[in-house]
């Protein structure tokens, strides 16, 4: 094995450098909870910054959000050694250690924050199902309402008010959750690939540009699959936002690479022929771009040239996806790039992913598809908006 490995070894490279620690999982970490991060901010705009026009994603966008939540720390749990210990961050918390620190994120993100709104937002619904439905769906629907079946009107003012703070509170936790991958990334001082401030920042406005863009494919798909008519104003809405944070998104990243050239340090002349040789493709190409300048131009192209809601749809759908793929890019390049250098300067190596193993390339390929599994789930047991017959 060892053999195979110098084979795939350029310059010099010390011993423990050339095989890397960080795998493909660890990039669909940062990138699921991005997802789960800028859902959550799209839901915010309808109900904190009222922003009518994407209501009817609203709650597409919590369920959406709860699902890739709920996957997000699989990955890690995968690549851990001895996932049960991780429990051990909960019985002995480590305050100084930001990653351990991210359990107690997660675990108020997911039950103070997301699970919270989401019961508020449907308590209504789900005793009005408990009242009309019969069998396993009573009992499954009773039990949701946690024993609360009071739906007067002042009922549910209480939780409108309750519902709206949580969301006011889960912005600045969106931010944390995400932001906090970014940080853990940026403190590697002997990274010079990912030791920058504006790190953080990186991250979560990229998060935000993904998860605008999965509830707006997310919408389209479930609108298509249902048979319901698209909301077109709701998705121009949707697309013009998307396109403001890419652009602020792409600034950023904008603003480090000029700052990495002009200040040129010792790294640079290493990072330099990295990204011409192994990133080449992945950040050249696929990141920059097909996954940012493209989907930027088109959407960019909508706003000033009127054309059909078809065109605006399938166009909509292509910059969607080019714009997933772009973040996964970065995060692959942030991931997988920042390993492939070694401290010294003098010695690069490659990233070959298996395919049938712990964390190769069919682990996380599953672990991609399961939260829209999670997520059909949920749309089934709550429906995320009137069922309406598409227009003829």
């Amino acid at each position: 094995m060892e053999e195979g490995l110098l084979h795939a070894v350029q310059g010099f490279m010390y011993p423990n450098e050339v095989e890397l620690q960080w795998s493909i999982l660890i990039v669909l970490y940062p990138f699921t909870t991005g997802l789960v991060a800028g859902a959550f901010i799209l839901a915010s705009l309808e109900r904190v910054f009222n922003v009518q026009a994407v209501k009817p994603t609203y709650r597409l966008a919590l369920l959406s959000a709860l699902a890739f939540l709920l996957v997000a720390p699989l990955p890690l749990q995968l690549h851990l050694g001895h996932p049960e210990r991780s429990l051990e961050m909960y019985l002995t918390p480590h305050t100084s250690s930001a990653m351990a620190m991210f359990g107690f994120i997660y675990l108020w993100y997911l039950m103070g924050v997301l699970v919270l709104e989401i019961w508020l937002d449907y308590r209504k619904d789900m005793v009005l199902l408990a009242r009309s439905e019969t069998g396993w769906k009573k009992t499954l629907y009773r039990v949701l309402t946690l024993g609360v079946d009071n739906i007067s009107e002042e009922s549910l003012r209480i939780d409108d008010k309750l519902g709206r703070f949580i969301t006011i509170v889960g912005i600045p936790s969106a931010f944390l959750l995400h932001g906090y991958v970014g940080f853990i990334f940026g403190s590697v001082k002997a990274n010079p690939w990912w030791s920058t401030p504006v790190m953080p920042i990186v991250f979560l406005f990229s998060a935000i540009v993904s998860g605008i863009a999965l509830v707006l494919l997310m919408y389209m798909l479930v609108c298509f699959l249902k048979g319901i008519s698209i909301d077109m104003p709701c998705v121009d809405t949707i697309a013009r936002y998307l396109m403001y944070a890419f652009l602020i998104d792409f600034s950023l990243e904008m603003l480090d690479l000029i700052h990495r050239i002009y200040e040129a340090d010792e790294s640079f002349k290493s990072l330099d022929f990295m990204a011409h040789t192994q990133l080449y493709t992945s950040q050249i190409i696929v990141q920059i771009i097909f996954g940012t300048i493209v989907p930027i131009s088109m959407l960019a192209f909508i706003q000033v040239v009127k054309l059909s809601e078809a065109a605006r749809k399938g166009i909509y759908v292509l910059a969607g996806l080019l714009t997933l793929m772009g973040i996964f890019a970065m995060r692959w390049n942030v991931v997988i790039g920042g390993q492939l250098f070694s401290k010294s300067f003098l010695g690069y190596t490659t990233y070959k992913m298996a395919f049938a193993t712990k964390e190769g390339l069919l682990p996380a390929i599953l672990l991609m598809i399961l939260p829209f599994g999670i997520l059909w789930v949920l749309v089934k047991v709550l429906p995320p908006f009137e069922e309406e017959k598409a227009a003829v």
